[in-house]
């Protein structure tokens, strides 16, 4: 089981520290969903056990000459400092070669499928 948490949410990092260390110690695995979005990123990278780096949507969106930068050095950082990977958003071939190409672990977005009801969800895997 994975937890997505966004920086948005933990207002205090020494209790959310805490608390995410309880469940990792549970085996909950912990994705920081929407990363970069805001300010404080990389401090809460060195400070709360994350497992998973989700890249924001909006980086996939604009892949121009400097989104491209941007999303490769989200997956080079990411990649040194052991975190998994998934670029959320990828809607079409040219994002999905892009972030494959430049290691990222797993991909999401409206190319793959549609969100799921856990009811089509259960079809889909039978």
């Amino acid at each position: 089981m994975e937890l997505e948490i966004t920086e948005s949410v933990i207002q205090n990092s020494q209790e959310s520290k805490k608390v995410l260390n309880r469940l990792r110690s549970l085996g909950v695995k912990v994705a920081m969903d929407d990363f970069g979005t805001c300010y404080s990123s990389l401090s809460y990278l060195k400070h709360l056990p994350i497992n998973t780096l989700k890249i924001d949507k909006s980086f996939i969106d604009d892949l121009d000459e400097v989104g491209k930068v941007l999303v490769e050095t989200i997956i080079q950082m990411g990649k040194k400092l052991n975190f998994d990977l998934t670029a959320e958003g990828i809607e079409n071939e040219e994002q999905l070669q892009f972030v494959t190409e430049q290691g990222c672990h797993i991909g999401q977005g409206y190319l793959f499928d549609k969100p799921l009801s856990p009811e089509e969800m259960s079809r889909l895997l039978k």
